[in-house]
């Protein structure tokens, strides 16, 4: 059991505790909507508004992580803003992102089988919400006219590369996932 918590540690415990205090003083913090706004098309505009005000400060931190090390593809940083809003179809709490963190931590395998149920209900639901939220949110993100790359980055942002990048969805594609796992 000790090897497993200092790979949990090792492998990011630390950073997804400081994520997790992030978000519960969420309400704390001042979202900058005019950002969001000045970066989105219009049509997506709306779709940041959904995601409930953890995601959108966590999206925004994304965002600035990107801009900082000089990223400025207007997909790119479309889907830093909305790779999560697929957690608005369904509240995603914090104590439910605890749960999944330490089940994936201590028993992935279970942690993803869980994951494959078709709707949010019952003990499953944080599971469900956690693995399904990228296609929920490529789905929404297409429907209201987002570009191709767009909905490719947001369904694939969990899907980490087992190898160095090869090209150039997949450069972008390791850049908002490294973003995403620092903020």
């Amino acid at each position: 059991m000790e090897d497993v918590y200092k790979g949990w540690v090792m492998a990011g415990g630390i950073m997804r505790f400081r994520q997790g205090i992030r978000a519960l003083f969420a309400w704390a913090q001042r979202v900058d909507l005019g950002l969001a706004e000045r970066t989105l098309p219009p049509a997506l505009f709306p779709l940041f508004l959904k995601m409930r005000r953890g995601e959108r400060l966590h999206s925004l931190n994304v965002l600035r992580t990107l801009q900082e090390q000089g990223y400025d593809q207007p997909a790119l940083l479309t889907a830093a803003l909305l790779h999560d809003v697929g957690k608005s179809r369904a509240p995603f709490y914090l104590w439910e992102r605890v749960i999944v963190v330490l089940a994936r931590a201590f028993t992935p395998q279970r942690a993803k089988r869980w994951g494959q149920a078709q709707a949010p209900w019952g003990w499953r639901r944080p599971f469900v919400i956690s693995a399904q939220h990228p296609a929920w949110g490529a789905e929404m993100v297409a429907d209201a006219g987002a570009d191709d790359l767009v909905v490719s980055l947001i369904e694939s942002h969990q899907g980490y590369l087992t190898h160095p990048p090869e090209d150039h969805f997949e450069c972008l594609l390791s850049a908002l996932q490294a973003a995403d796992e620092l903020n």
